[in-house]
């Protein structure tokens, strides 16, 4: 009986994990193929070096994302996890997920343990380094910016010229970003595409009980399930409404999601009110995942706007996927895995991101119950056979057994 292969994980994201793409796909989908993961990264509170149960192998939490030096200190503290991980298990690989120090850390780690360096990239970090030093830039330039310029510049030196170069494999977020890093010079075979999925289990219509909100009744309701954000452009959804209510009097937008701080919400309410439509518009702020589903079965419509540009065209959303899962006819705009889900699936209408061409799109799938219907229908066969994590699982083990050598 062969042994099963054990993966030393350094994540970016805060430990025990939350995404779905760590915590279903790691957790549970990768044990069934015989492959188990020693996790390595920060807490999210203080309590930084404290343990916790990972179902899939072993989990090594060393330091805080909260403390003011994990810029700094985050590769010493992996390091240090990795060494423990290796006290628990010879690793047959180091993967690293979204670092550029712990990444270039995995590297050298990987060439002294001899085995094989993959390196996961979800969001393409040194792009987003670079549009918040222009941002701050915008506002002039001083300190901070010279600070944010070297962090952009170091960062593409190892990320470009060190650490993808030496890894065995790359797993990349969506088609796009294959083919993006492609055009940058690495060759496309040595890449696998794994998009977000959802958890079939979780996201089956059957098992939620809708919102019993009474504000939706006799409303026409639309859904954006999600953060907000104004880097995210998320007034573009109020843009809509003002649009459709002309139309659609008794239409309602819900916002299923919170902000990552009170200055975003506030944002959104003022915006919301300086349009004028607070009597269209709910925001429910933050909810627990099955009420806030609940809130989805009670929509007509959901909508998935994402802003154009290089941090988001290569990404791959989460929230139309839930809702064609959910069986909830949708809109969504260009980008291009939104594209390849709406094309593929036929369960939606894509809409370049401007209010009104958005809006006609939405006031089509409320006017053609028949369309809408139709959409409903083919949304849970398309994701039930293309996006569930078990789906994913497959495709990530079947790479992982190509890529490593199998032990025993």
């Amino acid at each position: 009986m062969r042994k099963p292969l054990s993966i030393a994980f350094i994540v970016r994201d805060p430990l025990p994990p939350l995404r779905a793409d760590v915590a279903t796909l790691f957790g549970a989908e990768m044990p069934r193929y015989g492959v188990h993961s020693e996790l390595v990264g920060q807490a999210g509170g203080e309590d930084g070096d404290a343990g916790a149960p990972w179902p899939a192998g072993g989990m090594h939490t060393v330091g805080s994302l909260k403390s003011r030096f994990a810029a700094v200190l985050s590769p010493l503290w992996d390091l240090r996890g990795l060494l423990r991980a290796r006290q628990r298990v010879r690793p047959d690989c180091i993967q690293v997920r979204d670092k550029i120090a712990s990444g270039l850390l995995g590297r050298l780690a990987a060439a002294v343990l001899r085995v094989p360096f993959v390196y996961w990239m979800s969001f393409p970090i040194v792009e987003g380094f670079e549009v918040r030093r222009d941002e701050i830039g915008s506002r002039g330039k001083g300190l901070t910016w010279c600070a944010h310029a070297l962090r952009a510049w170091a960062s593409r030196l190892v990320i470009y010229r060190l650490v993808l170069p030496g890894a065995h494999h790359i797993f990349v977020q969506s088609e796009a970003m294959a083919a993006w890093l492609a055009a940058r010079g690495f060759e496309r075979a040595r890449m696998t595409a794994v998009p977000m999925g959802v958890d079939a289990t979780l996201f089956d219509r059957n098992a939620v009980a809708p919102s019993e909100d009474p504000r939706l009744d006799g409303r026409r309701v639309i859904l954006y399930l999600g953060r907000i954000a104004q880097a995210r452009r998320s007034d573009f959804l109020l843009e809509v409404a003002a649009e459709l209510k002309r139309d659609v009097p008794d239409l309602l937008l819900v916002i299923a999601g919170d902000a990552a701080s009170n200055d975003e919400m506030d944002w959104m309410r003022a915006e919301i009110a300086r349009r004028g439509i607070q009597d269209h518009v709910l925001l429910t702020g933050w909810l627990p995942q099955r009420s806030a589903l609940g809130y989805a079965l009670r929509a007509e419509v959901g909508l998935s706007p994402i802003p154009r540009g290089t941090l988001f065209d290569v990404s791959s959303p989460t929230k139309l996927v839930e809702y064609l899962a959910l069986g909830i006819p949708s809109v969504a705009n260009d980008i291009p895995d939104q594209q390849l889900v709406i094309d593929e699936s036929g369960a939606g209408l894509c809409a370049p991101m401007e209010a009104r061409p958005f809006a006609q799109a939405v006031k089509r799938l409320l006017d053609d119950k028949a369309l809408a219907a139709e959409f409903a229908k083919r949304g849970p066969a398309y994701v039930n056979s293309h996006r569930t994590y078990a789906i994913l699982g497959r495709i990530v083990a079947e790479t992982y057994t190509k890529i490593l050598p199998r032990p025993g």
